[in-house]
């Protein structure tokens, strides 16, 4: 049994890569979707998921599989509908709702249209759906890079990003930090969905982001606790995703979110903050 956990990670260079690059991902992705998870913009972090495909495609289109150019392409398509979705949101026409799923649906059909024309199959489905047994010396040092700066900048703005969450109408008006607290966010947001991407791809990216931070609300109420949670299932969910599909023979991304999601169907039943089991259960009444 302790062979079948090991061995994996002991034998194979490319195993232990894939380990190392799941964890720094896991290590700052479930955080930054606690607080999209507290801030309601957990569609919002899907959309921005997708709307870096184009900017992928465009960079590989440029430079082939490099991984400077599919980065920043992606990076600079999600701030781009990030920015485009806030501008249109705020001329009360539609809800940034409305306008946020306009612009990732665009943006996702462009991608896979600038991949498919002038790819193959086997390139959509590494845009797509990623390659974490694949990364290289270059991606785990991107991954790591993004995991370091976006932890100490989480930890510099922790505490109006928290305010933001609960009182923002309070945090407006005894502080300058709301506007500038709100942009660094969304630079996070697109920045470790392009981490992410690296290792799982485009569509699935925004899963080990989200997926463990709603499972822990369902254990803790405090942001810190929750954060701790997100980040523990993240860990376990990455390493269960990476032993399933060495040894079944399994692809890495899909299986890694599905640990994830299991986790998430386990905390909807058992979660001791609003489980359906704990839910069942009579409760004790006060009694003079």
């Amino acid at each position: 049994m302790i062979d079948a956990l090991v061995q994996p990670f002991v034998e194979f260079a490319f195993m232990r890569r894939a380990l190392v690059g799941s964890l720094a991902i896991s290590m700052t992705a479930p955080p930054i979707g606690v607080f999209l998870m507290l801030r309601r913009m957990s569609l919002m972090g899907d959309a921005m998921g997708h709307a870096i495909l184009p900017g992928a495609a465009l960079g590989y289109l440029l430079a082939g599989l490099s991984l400077f150019a599919m980065s920043l392409g992606g990076f600079a398509a999600g701030l781009a509908v990030a920015v485009a979705a806030g501008s249109v949101a705020r001329s009360r026409v539609i809800r940034e709702d409305a306008s946020l799923a306009g612009f990732y649906l665009l943006s996702l059909a462009l991608g896979v249209f600038l991949v498919s024309v002038h790819g193959t199959n086997v390139d959509l489905l590494h845009v797509l759906f990623g390659s974490v047994l694949a990364l290289d010396d270059a991606a785990l040092l991107l991954v790591a890079s993004i995991a370091t700066v976006s932890l100490i900048t989480l930890a510099v703005i922790y505490r109006p990003l928290v305010l933001e969450c609960f009182d923002p109408h309070y945090l407006r008006s005894v502080s300058r930090w709301s506007s500038p607290t709100h942009l660094i966010f969304l630079v996070l947001v697109v920045l470790n969905l392009v981490a992410g991407f690296q290792a799982l791809g485009t569509l699935m990216a925004v899963g080990i982001m989200l997926l463990p931070a709603i499972s822990s609300r369902f254990w803790v109420d405090g942001a810190g606790g929750m954060i701790a949670v997100a980040i523990t299932v993240a860990f376990v969910s990455s390493v269960a995703g990476l032993l399933i599909s060495y040894h079944f023979s399994a692809p890495t991304g899909p299986t890694v979110i599905l640990a994830c999601g299991v986790f998430y169907l386990f905390s909807m039943f058992a979660g001791t903050r609003g489980g359906a089991l704990w839910r069942l259960m009579p409760r004790r009444h006060l009694e003079a």
